[in-house]
């Protein structure tokens, strides 16, 4: 089941097996695109559970063989400020499950160094943006942002309430937020790099986050509370991803 508005549509699936297959497909084919078009794609992924199916499907075939590898490059939307072989970093488990199990040259892959603290983190993942976007512009523009969303309505490390996200200067920041028991500290994009995205992937599931995903599509505009709110693409496009039980409280707004 699909439904658009303007440059966001929702994508509505059995579970979340037949998400993360689509999900697959799609990041192939504007890998594929963007390397034909401009020689090279360019990710933020996104951490948590949700994604860790399309990690794994894409270190299989047909993907694990069909994909231009190397040139594709892996940046992270946010990181938990802990080194990189810890369970709680976003980076370990994209290791785990796809980068160290493809033919990825190191170089391609640009992590947030968690071990540090946090301003020479946020001052590291500024210059590594800067870098890869050759000086055109402090930040690439990049082909697909990979988001999540929480049952409170935050995407990447940008909490309900957060400080600052209002800023267009400030596009790299450290955080101290609370999660389900997870690491506190932690590095975040912002919204102003977000938006800047050609493309947009929300990927949703589970009956917990239903109430937040009703809000942030079809609820009043309140960005303080509904943090997902806050990506609206500039020129990109923005598409979820959602299970059905995550959709479960969208028909009631039909």
């Amino acid at each position: 089941m699909s439904r658009s508005n303007h440059n966001t549509t929702v994508q509505i699936f059995s579970d979340k097996n037949d998400l993360a297959r689509e999900a697959a497909q799609l990041f192939s084919t504007l890998a594929l695109e963007a390397v034909a078009v401009r020689g090279r794609f360019s990710i933020a992924l996104s951490g948590g559970s949700t994604p860790q199916a399309l990690f794994s499907l894409l270190a299989a075939p047909p993907y694990s063989t069909n994909l231009p590898w190397s040139s594709i490059h892996f940046f992270w939307g946010d990181e938990r400020l802990v080194p990189p072989g810890d369970p709680g970093s976003n980076y370990y488990h994209a290791a785990q499950l796809l980068l160290d199990r493809v033919p990825i040259p190191l170089a391609n892959i640009h992590r947030v160094k968690g071990e540090l603290p946090a301003p020479e983190a946020v001052q590291d993942t500024i210059e590594q943006l800067y870098i890869y976007a050759q000086g055109e512009c402090l930040w690439p523009r990049f082909d697909l942002v990979l988001l999540g969303m929480g049952s409170d309505g935050h995407t990447a490390s940008l909490f309900p309430d957060s400080p600052g996200l209002e800023e267009p200067d400030v596009f790299v920041k450290s955080v101290t937020a609370v999660y389900e028991n997870r690491p506190a500290l932690r590095l975040t994009l912002t919204p102003t790099i977000f938006n800047d995205a050609r493309r947009i992937l929300f990927l949703v599931t589970g009956a917990n986050k239903a109430e937040a995903l009703a809000a942030v599509l079809y609820g009043p505009r309140d960005w303080g509370k509904w943090p997902a709110q806050r990506i609206q693409p500039n020129s990109g496009v923005v598409t979820w991803f959602v299970d059905q039980a995550a959709a479960s409280n969208l028909a009631k707004r039909d």
